[in-house]
């Protein structure tokens, strides 16, 4: 059941737009350093739809300290390894269990969980969201911001930051600039019941001349589809889903259900800067990039824990120094690892599947594991 909507207050000292998970995970930072704030969003709640499904370890380190993790953890389903494949042929194991935290795995749990379990630490702390609220103009002057919302109510803060996603209101006031450009392929995602012979314990990333692949098992028996197409529906049907796994893991899958399916693009881009003044870009407002690996709400929480410890310890100037080379290394790997997986080059791919091969046998897999899980982030 949703809460009663909260009367919006005339000023705070950190407004925050957008309630995603970077934008809990900033806000209970906050709450627990004391900091009064304003969390806004324009969705009602849980509105939002499913897309990140995967938690790293460095961000379940994160959300130890925010007290999190444990209720989170309960919800998930872990996996200790990633296998890369190429049509039904395994390339290469990436290992977790011995990942040197203590969570040695990633947990496989729905965006919606994880939004779930951050906001009940939220009004834990005696915080909470004020929505359905759509800032329309972000202004700053010397003193502080004023942001406006679409039924003309102002709230005055101190501070602003945008967690609001890829088309930031914040930013676009801010006048930093988004650098990138965007894949030409489109991206399927569904979560479906099927069965599937590698099983449920191991995500795989298959590569194929057709596209890209992830196979990811989810709670209660479901499992994540993302890949690659040149033109997706907006609602993929069962039919489609289907025969993209038929395409790129022959014999492998058979499709009775699809429990929800989107369609998206794809960007990768970097803002130039993550303040502008007394404007700050966290999350997916500050970086944008592909699917592959898992890592996009990952950044986005430790982006917000970041500049929450920044605005409690008074160290402001160090946030962008400190979170910007972290997008802009994640925004490389997984641009490379999507160009390799969906290269259509017959010659370029037998090199690829060999040199995978050959990886398997030095410590390059526990390298691998090591920066999905973000733990050279720390």
């Amino acid at each position: 059941m949703n809460s009663p909507a909260l009367a919006l207050p005339d000023r705070t000292e950190v407004a925050i737009v957008g309630a995603g998970p970077t934008g809990l995970a900033l806000a209970v930072t906050l709450a627990l350093a004391g900091i009064d704030f304003v969390l806004l969003d324009q969705q009602d709640e849980g509105a939002n739809t499913s897309r990140a499904a995967v938690v790293h370890a460095r961000t379940l380190e994160v959300l130890d300290e925010l007290g999190a993790s444990g209720e989170l953890i309960g919800r998930g389903v872990k996996l200790d390894r990633f296998a890369v494949r190429d049509g039904a042929r395994r390339l290469l194991t990436v290992p977790f269990d011995q990942l040197p935290t203590p969570h040695p795995y990633t947990l496989m749990v729905p965006q919606y969980e994880t939004e779930a379990v951050l906001l009940a630490r939220l009004r834990a702390l005696g915080g909470d969201v004020h929505r359905p609220h759509q800032v329309t103009s972000v202004v700053q002057d010397e003193e502080g911001v004023t942001l406006t919302t679409g039924t003309g109510q102002t709230l005055r803060a101190a501070y602003a930051v945008g967690a609001d996603g890829m088309h930031s209101t914040v930013r676009e006031a801010s006048g930093i600039g988004f650098t990138g450009s965007s894949y030409a392929e489109s991206f399927v995602l569904a979560d479906v019941v099927m069965d599937w012979a590698p099983g449920p314990a191991e995500v795989s990333l298959t590569f194929g001349a057709a596209g890209l692949l992830v196979v990811a098992p989810l709670p209660g028996g479901h499992y994540r589809i993302v890949a690659t197409t040149d033109q997706a529906p907006e609602h993929p049907d069962l039919a489609l889903v289907q025969r993209l796994l038929d395409q790129r893991t022959p014999g492998q899958a058979a499709v009775t259900d699809v429990a929800w399916s989107s369609r998206f693009r794809v960007h990768h881009r970097v803002a130039d800067h993550y303040r502008a003044r007394r404007l700050f870009l966290a999350g997916d407002a500050a970086h944008v990039h592909s699917p592959a690996g898992g890592q996009g709400m990952n950044t986005g929480i430790q982006d917000g824990y970041a500049l929450g410890t920044a605005f409690a310890t008074d160290t402001l100037d160090d946030y962008e120094t400190r979170r910007r080379p972290v997008a802009e290394r994640v925004v490389a790997f997984t641009d490379r690892m999507t160009r390799i997986a969906t290269t259509r080059n017959p010659a370029v791919r037998m090199l690829r599947n060999t040199a995978m091969r050959l990886m398997g046998h030095t410590p390059l897999p526990a390298k691998l594991a090591t920066e999905l899980a973000e733990l050279n982030y720390r």
